[in-house]
């Protein structure tokens, strides 16, 4: 049974939620999540790109939901951003580019979106007073080895470091940091499913031992949701979720596929890792996830209405280590889902 994540719900009605970079999987599938769930005052999607944008627009009608706004905005764009903010309560943040190797080739553009975006949001949130801003992050962010990692690592240490910074402003921020997502855009789920409708024989596997962490759309939405509750400004949220290896995935998706090596990527990484054994100094097991606290925040003082366990010094949250492991009926549920 796949989790929900939902130990505790937040408050959103008649709240007015803004989503950066909405159009994108998680967007959608967390516009449709508030739409099912709660009444907001308003829900803006900002990104970029005004095809996706209309084309969101058709799915969720004005028609049908009075509330939703779209904003066509960069963030890199600090002045954009901070128009965009005014009177909004809470931010989603999930704007990134995230292809590994894109991000190799286009180092600039990848820290102009990843790092100095990080930065303008938080910039633009205390200028207008935003109660919660709460920013998705990755499991590739842990001891990066490429710069798509390494730059969601700068947007970590800048969302947490603005609650030094916020002094009497009402903002607090916040990270959620978790693995691979089933089916969403450039995943390889679909990727695989894509080779087998052109008829290949044989999937293409970068290693036989390689491993990753798995989670839904669904789930990192309800997780998303539920941290809003218990967020109180500088924490990384980590979901306990199960690992697979990629070839046990290639044969969940097609039972008995032939498979192939062909080698890992540049700056891609055998195993990923969400929690090292560093951070494991400022984490707390909090029933389905953990949370590393801010180094300013003593863990016995931390309390979010849920009893919290410290992990210990030598905890290593790593797909490769991991307790939780998915058989290939679990993972066609997870697909299905």
């Amino acid at each position: 049974m796949l989790k929900n994540f939902l130990i505790k719900t937040p408050d959103l009605n008649n709240k007015t939620i803004l989503v950066t970079g909405g159009t994108g999987s998680f967007g959608n599938q967390f516009v449709q999540t508030i739409i099912d769930n709660y009444s907001p005052k308003k829900l803006i999607i900002f990104s970029r790109d005004e095809l996706k944008q209309y084309e969101m627009a058709q799915n969720f009608p004005d028609s049908k939901h009075e509330f939703m706004r779209y904003f066509i905005g960069d963030v890199r764009d600090y002045s954009r951003l901070e128009m965009a903010l005014r009177g909004v309560d809470i931010v989603i943040h999930a704007a990134a580019l995230k292809h590994v190797t894109i991000a190799e080739y286009n180092p600039y553009e990848c820290i102009h979106t990843n790092v100095i975006g990080a930065e303008n949001l938080v910039r633009a949130s205390l200028r207008n007073g935003v109660s919660h801003v709460l920013a998705l992050s990755t499991d590739k962010a842990v001891s990066p080895i490429n710069l798509y990692g390494a730059s969601k690592l700068a947007a970590e240490k800048i969302f947490i470091a603005a609650n030094n910074i916020r002094g009497t402003d009402p903002t607090i921020f916040s990270v959620v940091r978790y693995g691979n997502v089933v089916g969403s855009r450039g995943s390889v789920v679909p990727f695989f499913k894509k080779l087998l409708n052109e008829g290949a024989k044989s999937l293409p596997i970068t290693d036989n031992e390689m491993t990753r962490f798995w989670i839904t759309l669904q789930q990192g939405v309800d997780f998303v949701l539920s941290n809003l509750a218990l967020m109180q400004g500088g924490e990384i949220f980590i979901p306990k979720i199960p690992s697979m290896k990629i070839i046990d995935l290639a044969s969940a998706i097609q039972p008995g596929i032939d498979t192939h090596e062909i080698g890992i990527r540049p700056g891609e990484k055998l195993h990923e890792c969400m929690i090292t054994s560093d951070e494991a100094l400022q984490t707390v097991d909090v029933d389905d996830r953990y949370t590393i606290l801010p180094s300013f925040v003593d863990l016995s003082s931390w309390q979010c209405g849920v009893q919290t366990t410290p992990v210990g010094k030598r905890m290593v949250y790593s797909s490769e280590t991991n307790t939780e492991w998915l058989n290939t009926n679990q993972l066609t549920k997870m697909i299905d889902s």
